[in-house]
């Protein structure tokens, strides 16, 4: 490794920090790699300056950027995962009869890549191409719930990184943390007007072969019309667990999101 190229020990250092759940100290990624410490404080800083790692000043540890996470929801927007998913959201469409949708994560907003629609169900704002901030919506809360505390406050650094719609949603990182830990708490996600007024959501993390949030699957529904909350979201997991399943994780567990987005 110490002969190796620059753009070698650059990606080196970032499948490093992606196989760990937690951010990692310098020495630890220097010892790991096999670096000289200057060699990897070097490539840290040229990383950190593209947005590829971040500096937890105060952890005195080193995470993976914003730039990271949209590199790999670049790659989860293209046709492999559109492939892999439609299948699974076409049958949850027919087992739920409502709008199903795919979401990945993008910085601090959800991409949405795959919309499938019921007959005779209404179309919605969540359409492919869509960006919408993501601790508003169900697929958002959900993949977020899967992120380290060192990732979110990376993502959310201060209160102006917050967006509320129809006067809804979390305006600081400690209430985005007090809704997320509900999320934990009871295995998914739930979300209502907060997208658009009269829908609410449930939602799902689809997991990588890392144990990663490589997506959110959810399915939209009317306020006045909500079909059996348990059922639905049991539909949703199953979608989830299978795409996961897909993506190469073996022991897929999903976390769900519930009202609309």
């Amino acid at each position: 490794m110490p002969n190796a190229p620059a753009a070698a020990q650059a990606l080196a250092l970032l499948q490093l920090l992606a196989h760990h759940a937690e951010p990692l100290p310098a020495a630890a990624i220097a010892r790991e790699l096999g670096l000289p410490r200057s060699s990897t404080y070097h490539l840290l800083t040229v990383l950190k300056e593209s947005g590829f790692v971040t500096h937890l000043a105060d952890d005195r540890r080193w995470g993976l950027g914003v730039a990271a996470f949209e590199l790999g929801s670049a790659y989860l927007r293209q046709a492999p995962l559109q492939r892999i998913a439609r299948p699974v959201l076409t049958r949850l469409v027919e087992a739920t009869t409502h709008n199903a949708h795919l979401a990945v994560l993008h910085g601090r907003d959800v991409f949405y890549v795959i919309e499938e629609r019921a007959p005779r169900r209404p179309s919605l704002v969540t359409d492919v191409g869509v960006r919408l901030p993501a601790a508003l919506t169900a697929s958002g809360l959900a993949m977020l719930a899967a992120l380290s505390p060192q990732q979110l406050r990376a993502i959310y650094p201060a209160r102006d990184a917050f967006v509320q719609r129809n006067g809804k949603g979390p305006t600081s990182l400690t209430a985005l943390n007090s809704e997320l830990a509900q999320v934990r708490g009871r295995g998914y996600a739930v979300e209502s007007d907060s997208v658009t007024p009269g829908f609410a959501s449930v939602a799902a993390t689809v997991l990588d072969h890392n144990g990663n949030a490589a997506a959110g699957v959810a399915v939209t529904y009317p306020s006045d019309d909500p079909p059996a909350h348990q059922l639905l979201v049991a539909a949703v997991q199953r979608a989830a667990t299978e795409l996961s399943r897909r993506l190469g994780h073996r022991a897929a567990t999903a976390v769900i999101d519930a009202p609309m987005g």
